[in-house]
């Protein structure tokens, strides 16, 4: 059976179109379980048996269903999915999940056995007839035994020290694939800019000149940063994570911290908005040494040497030789 656009609702379907998307919904769900299972097993294998667990029970629920189809109705099951049926609940599309952070892919499966739970009784509640209502009151408990299940699963096999060990390798990974270089594009942005903007700046005293100026140092740092990030690492043998991802980390926050000091000079009058954008530079460099201190574990002195003191003589430095 298929449908065309205007989809079918809910309250349309008789029972066997009802059974049959009870059983193309489990197939997608353990679909969903097995692919998190799979992008775990590598880094969070603990996590990764809870998971297969899951999947189990959806193909266990499954058979039920179509030896429940088998015996009213017969061997041909029709074939309808959520997308058939207008205000069913939705999946995300595979390739939106699947790079999702575990305790993400934890907080979904939970979230995905509530909405179907929560579905059912809704539309259990919605029906007058006896046999129906049954049937959605049946799969409404189904679903919510899936929540109980996964919680059994999940003091089988994740106990105190495996989900400590599992936290450090995700904060880990957060770092080397977002942090690290996230913090490396802040600081080449906000240093490296500030010697073009403010040596322009000064030597043109004109603020729009300076803003695009700093509009194109910034975008470009960030189109460099951005490429070099990803290019010079796969992360297959470093475990630094997907470049793509330290890419777009790298390159947005170069752009960030050289736009920080040129927006300033879309303001009209020179000294207001060159007074600004120096405050903005400090605020700019203390933020990357309070990340250097929080996230990287550089002792605080350390990180404001290098980062404040050095800030400062490139500051210097823009102003000098714009001032000549």
């Amino acid at each position: 059976m298929s449908f065309s656009f205007p989809r079918k609702r809910f309250r349309d379907l008789n029972e066997q179109e009802i059974l049959a998307l009870a059983i193309s919904c489990e197939e997608d769900d353990a679909r969903i379980y097995r692919g998190y299972a799979e992008s775990l097993r590598a880094d969070f294998p603990d996590s990764a048996h809870i998971f297969d667990g899951m999947a189990q029970e959806e193909d266990g629920h499954r058979q039920r269903l179509i030896d429940l189809h088998r015996a009213r109705f017969g061997d041909v099951i029709p074939l309808i999915r959520r997308e058939h049926v207008a205000g069913y609940y939705q999946r995300r599309p595979v390739w939106l999940i699947e790079n999702l952070g575990l305790e993400r892919m934890r907080a979904e499966a939970e979230a995905m056995e509530r909405e179907a739970e929560r579905f059912y009784l809704n539309a259990a509640a919605q029906t007058r007839d006896a046999a129906t209502r049954k049937l959605l009151g049946d799969l409404a408990a189904a679903e919510a035994e899936h929540q109980i299940v996964a919680g059994d699963l999940e003091a089988r096999y994740l106990d105190a020290d495996a989900r400590q060990s599992e936290e450090e390798a995700a904060h880990r990974q957060f770092l080397l694939t977002w942090v690290q270089p996230g913090l490396a594009g802040l600081m080449d942005g906000s240093v490296s800019t500030l010697a073009p903007i403010f040596a322009t700046a000064f030597a043109t005293q004109d603020t729009w000149t300076t803003f695009l100026v700093g509009l194109a140092a910034s975008v470009g740092a960030g189109i460099s940063m951005g490429f070099t990030e990803a290019a010079s690492d796969d992360g297959q043998l470093s475990g630094r994570g997907s470049p793509i991802k330290r890419g777009f980390a790298s390159g947005i926050m170069t752009t960030v911290g050289g736009l920080g000091h040129a927006l300033p000079y879309l303001i009209t009058d020179f000294w207001t908005a060159t007074v600004i954008a120096i405050i903005v530079v400090f605020v700019e460099l203390w933020a990357i040494a309070w990340i250097q201190n929080r996230f990287m574990n550089t002792p605080f002195w350390r990180a404001t040497l290098q980062v404040v003191v050095g800030g400062a003589l490139v500051l210097a430095a823009g102003v000098l030789i714009g001032s000549g």
